[in-house]
């Protein structure tokens, strides 16, 4: 057993985005903070309707997928293939931008709270050009259970493993083997978990403090930070208050990034080419959308 550590503390900052949401990052706040595959992991959170209301009007993705998971509130989904989703609270969206998709994301609440996260999670060059796909994922559909010391995991993406417990998520087969749980655990709580060894991963708290291993002595990690860990096969986690957080993985692509705006591909070249296209209204080609299956 290789118990994986702290390796880094990413602060989240609050940014704007869209048309004026606003929203705390902390993977992607630079192109040094990444990591592969993961480009940027983004929290939202108000119940002011002003910083979210405006929404995010339609915009172009190329080469890569984005994760919506929604813990409070309700958007609507629409892209230029007619398609429309509706998010609702507990549940997520997962899209496949591959070749392009043109699409928005607008708020269907005039007050109350709108929470959640959006992952953006790069795709291998072998990828990047493929037909554009997205999955709407309600919330009887993620699986979830039980912690055997109280708690509780929604496993969105991947396999969640203890050694009481082994849980199978919505998404799985994806060539990045993305792993996506969502943590609940009460004060004084510890879980103990496996990770494939050769993922990389962090752990998000949205609410509440927790600590982990880190050399002699642990080490804590604070509301609205991310911790990159070290490479390993096992994860301790102790809360110390009731805590919430969110915990990644994935298996990295080790290829070139480049990434201009809303697109992300491996060259300058392919980044150019991604903004002929969308100017010139080709960036979707003639493919049809496909189904992702869960």
């Amino acid at each position: 057993m290789r118990i994986r550590t702290i390796q880094q503390l990413i602060p989240a900052r609050q940014v704007s985005d869209g048309a004026g949401v606003k929203i705390k990052r902390s993977l992607g706040l630079s192109q040094q903070l990444r990591l592969d595959p993961f480009l940027m992991l983004d929290c939202f959170g108000s119940d002011e309707a002003s910083d979210y209301i405006a929404g995010f009007p339609p915009h172009p993705h190329r080469g890569f997928e984005t994760v919506t998971y929604m813990l409070h509130g309700h958007m609507l989904h629409e892209d230029h293939m007619g398609n429309k989703g509706h998010l609702k609270s507990g549940g997520v969206q997962w899209m496949t931008a591959g070749r392009g998709i043109i699409h928005s994301e607008m708020p269907q609440q005039e007050s109350g709270l709108m929470q959640g996260f959006q992952l953006w999670l790069n795709l291998p060059a072998a990828e990047k050009m493929k037909a554009a796909a997205y999955v709407d994922i309600a919330p009887e559909l993620i699986p979830q259970a039980s912690l055997a010391n109280g708690g509780q995991v929604k496993v969105i993406a991947g396999r969640f493993q203890t050694d009481e417990l082994t849980l199978d998520g919505a998404i799985r087969g994806l060539s990045t083997d993305p792993q996506f749980y969502d943590l609940h655990l009460l004060a004084g709580q510890q879980v103990t978990l496996q990770l494939p060894a050769a993922h990389n991963a962090l752990l998000y708290l949205y609410e509440g403090s927790a600590e982990l291993p880190a050399g002699l002595q642990p080490a804590s990690i604070g509301v609205h930070h991310a911790a990159v860990l070290s490479q390993g096969d096992t994860v301790q986690i102790k809360a110390l208050v009731d805590t919430k957080a969110i915990l990644l993985a994935g298996k990295p692509i080790g290829e070139p990034v480049a990434q201009y705006g809303p697109f992300v591909m491996n060259t300058p070249d392919e980044i150019e080419q991604a903004i002929r296209d969308y100017q010139a209204g080709q960036l979707t080609g003639d493919q049809p959308m496909q189904a992702i299956q869960i």
